[in-house]
């Protein structure tokens, strides 16, 4: 029977966490498990892991075999490392100090970014087009036309 350390989403439409279970490889994904021994929550930020070192390594040691996404989970928290033997390579440790804390994330938005200051490049002037005036015939034809529609409105009533 081969054995995976893998996730099993729970959690509602739109808003996925994980458990990290042990199961057997033919079982659906949110179908039979052997155990849970983590859970993951990728809303959150930074995002929550939580792992159970024991039983991972127990797991690992009796041949279960994680899946990729498991596998960096595991890395992230030091049990890869403590399974294989091998102590934290330089490329995860640059990995773990890029990742900033919470405390560091918030300072850095307190802090207000510099200013650049940008000069202007002078503006032509453009020329202003005068305004043009009605013709005087145009004017009192339109009030005419008005003076007669008042006038028909007085007669009908």
């Amino acid at each position: 029977m081969a054995v995976k350390i893998r996730l099993r989403r729970i959690g509602a439409k739109k808003q996925p966490a994980y458990r990290i279970v042990i199961a057997d490889a033919r079982a659906p994904r949110d179908g039979r498990f052997i155990e849970i021994i983590g859970h993951y929550n990728p809303l959150t930020e930074p995002s929550e892991v939580a792992i159970d070192s024991d039983r991972a390594l127990h797991w690992l040691r009796n041949g279960a075999q994680p899946t990729e996404v498991v596998q960096r989970m595991l890395v992230k928290t030091g049990v890869w490392s403590e399974y294989t033997g091998e102590p934290i390579s330089a490329v995860e440790e640059a990995e773990a100090a890029e990742t900033p804390t919470p405390a560091e994330e918030a300072q850095a938005e307190t802090e207000a970014p510099e200013e650049t200051v940008v000069e202007a490049a002078p503006v032509e002037e453009t020329p202003q087009v005068e305004a043009v005036a009605e013709a005087p015939g145009e004017a009192e034809g339109e009030t005419a036309q008005a003076e007669e529609q008042a006038a028909d409105t007085e007669d009908r009533a």
